[in-house]
């Protein structure tokens, strides 16, 4: 017999330090290949950062938080500028690689604040690295206290070891419920346009032989609507003061449907997840990539075109819980994410 009480299904990660750099599973190969790169360089590691090489706002941050490590041996080694200068000029590199993550944000502005960094930036960013792990396994026990017997689950996106440091946020959750015996279904959207849903969080759960069913982006209102979902369960990019949620183009739409259907909506996500410059979703940056991604090669663009946002904005009032590992906001708004934070 599993001890609930032991943590399984945890292989997986997918951004790790080796030999003086980053060890980067390459998400865009997956799950056809597993192809490791290795990113010796902040110019490097920007490039993979905007080519979704990595994803997942938690990673992203890990990304970040290892990057200030090289940031900081480039910049000793560039005597043009000065030290502080040229660490800042690659942090700033960095910054630039995508607008909406928050964590991205976090860890680099956390990366400035430590003394001395040449020598002690790796200490903190492993420090960083192993906070994220044990935030997402303090997370999944929180939030699989919530999930009943027999509980059918949707997710959205991929909030898993691919997009944390390991073990993941939203797929904690159900990584931990599944161990422990309450949940039924699995349903994992295929979220287009990059399908993290069906490449990226079905490898997860075949590679840990969890059983999972492919449903389509369109077809979650119909099921909704029979009464065989219960929980949508996702993480988030950015958490707003007031609780709004910024995640995975088409959460917005889930939500709605979960209100009018009764389903409960939950959000996974740390508290280095929270954007303290947003007081709400209206004031975050929403990533728009290109056209190309999504439109046929056939088209020209002067006559044919596409709209590509990556992200949406939940509100507050359509959110069940928020899950974080200081504890789980209910009903989520302004005064409780406010005693959150007090917290830290």
């Amino acid at each position: 017999m599993i001890d609930p009480n032991t943590l399984i299904f945890d292989s997986i990660r997918p951004v790790l330090w080796r030999d003086d750099g980053l060890r980067l599973l390459d998400q865009r190969k997956l799950p056809d290949q597993e192809v490791y790169l290795h990113i010796s360089s902040t110019q490097a590691l920007c490039t993979a950062i905007k080519d979704m090489v990595v994803r997942g706002a938690p990673a992203i941050g890990i990304a970040a938080a290892y990057g200030a490590v090289l940031a900081a041996k480039e910049a000793s080694m560039d005597s043009t500028p000065g030290f502080e200068e040229a660490f800042q000029q690659r942090l700033d590199l960095l910054a630039s690689s995508r607008p909406t993550a928050i964590n991205l944000f976090n860890a680099l502005e956390a990366a400035k604040q430590v003394p001395d960094p040449t020598n002690n930036l790796l200490a903190w960013a492993n420090g960083w690295f192993n906070e994220d792990i044990a935030a997402n396994k303090s997370m999944s026990k929180l939030g699989a206290h919530y999930l009943k017997q027999g509980s059918r689950v949707l997710t959205h996106c991929n909030a898993g070891a691919l997009a944390t440091g390991g073990y993941g946020t939203a797929l904690g959750v159900i990584r931990t419920g599944f161990q422990q015996g309450v949940i039924d279904n699995i349903y994992a959207g295929e979220t287009r346009p990059w399908n993290q849903g069906s490449r990226l969080t079905l490898w997860e759960f075949h590679k840990e032989k969890i059983p999972v069913t492919l449903l389509a982006d369109s077809a979650a209102a119909t099921l909704m609507k029979k009464g065989e979902i219960d929980w949508i369960i996702v993480g988030a990019d950015s958490v707003c003061l007031n609780g709004d949620i910024v995640n995975k183009v088409g959460t917005y739409s889930l939500a709605v449907l979960a209100k009018y259907h009764g389903v409960k909506l939950m959000t996974v996500a740390p508290t280095t997840t929270i954007n303290f410059n947003a007081q709400s979703g209206e004031d975050v940056i929403i990533e728009s990539r290109s056209a190309e991604e999504i439109l046929p090669k056939c088209y020209n663009q002067t006559e044919v075109s596409a709209l590509n946002p990556v992200f949406d904005v939940t509100p507050a009032d359509l959110i069940t819980v928020i899950v974080t590992e200081k504890g789980v906001i209910e009903s989520p708004n302004v005064s409780k994410m406010q005693a959150l934070i007090n917290q830290r």
